[in-house]
């Protein structure tokens, strides 16, 4: 009865009921919602139409309907790409700027009215994170970031209160190798961030020296986006971005409190070498050569 896939068909068929999908006219505004989907794609900054129908998972014909329809609507505007006659990108028009900042306000109402209805919101909003991240896995893009920008300074602040709870003696980020943000972007080295279609989800640092090495940092994948293979995408996205950099030695410190990093390097080529720092937190060192 409650066999693993009649479960995932009952979820499917509640966020299909929850979201409207069937609807002709999604939140009201006349028109269902793959228009609508398409019309926020292009208002969050998308134009190119090649990419906003990959981002949605669209055919070209239903692609170009859907297109056609918020055109005739005067919602749109799509021409050629000024460098290439092959490529097409839409812009919001007024009118469709308007009707941009309705869905939203729709939206954030119907899922804040969603949460007040859960009295276990915070259990409810990690189980959305996991379900998310799972589906979307093949969308998560790896972007290369300043390490102060606000995505970054998000994942560096989850990451040091895990630390926090999973070190014995608590982790007091004052008292570590705490990353110096110009050491972090080129031409010394790189901050990459994981990002799920707009939410970060994962961060990696590339720390440059004047040691004859650089260093791997603050390797940090959320709870909910575990097990997809993240951390050695990471991982790999560091190591790409110190090749381009001309750097050759690479070294990184981490604590026995975190086994799933320790496998992770000794299953990637690193290998174990006496303490090179003096930080209080770690207590397993290795190095990589490219």
């Amino acid at each position: 009865m409650l066999d693993p896939v009649s479960r995932v068909r009952r979820f499917n068929r509640a966020v299909t009921s929850a979201v409207g999908a069937l609807d002709t006219s999604f939140l009201g505004r006349g028109r269902p919602l793959g228009a609508a989907r398409v019309l926020n794609a292009i208002g969050q900054g998308r134009s190119d139409v090649a990419d906003i129908r990959d981002y949605l998972g669209l055919d070209s014909g239903l692609m170009s309907r859907l297109l056609r329809s918020l055109e005739d609507e005067g919602l749109i505007e799509t021409e050629t790409h000024e460098d290439d006659a092959r490529r097409r990108v839409a812009s919001l028009t007024r009118a469709g700027r308007r009707e941009f900042a309705a869905y939203e306000a729709l939206s954030n109402t119907q899922a804040e009215g969603f949460l007040a209805r859960h009295a276990q919101r915070e259990a409810l909003l990690a189980a959305m994170d996991l379900i998310a991240s799972a589906l979307t896995r093949e969308r998560i893009a790896l972007t290369e970031m300043d390490p102060r920008s606000d995505e970054a300074r998000y994942c560096l602040g989850e990451y040091y209160a895990e630390l926090g709870r999973r070190f014995k003696q608590g982790f007091d980020v004052s008292l570590s190798r705490d990353p110096d943000a110009k050491d972090m972007r080129r031409p010394r080295g790189s901050f990459i961030v994981a990002m799920s279609d707009t939410l970060p989800i994962g961060c990696i640092g590339l720390k440059g020296t004047d040691h004859g090495y650089a260093e791997i940092k603050r390797l940090w994948v959320a709870p909910s986006a575990r097990g997809l293979g993240l951390g050695k995408r990471l991982m790999d996205a560091a190591e790409d971005a110190a090749r381009t950099l001309g750097i050759a030695l690479l070294r990184l410190d981490t604590n026995s409190a975190l086994p799933e990093a320790g496998r992770l390097y000794r299953t990637t080529g690193w290998r174990e070498i006496p303490r090179f720092n003096d930080d209080p937190y770690p207590d397993l060192f290795f190095e990589k050569r490219l």
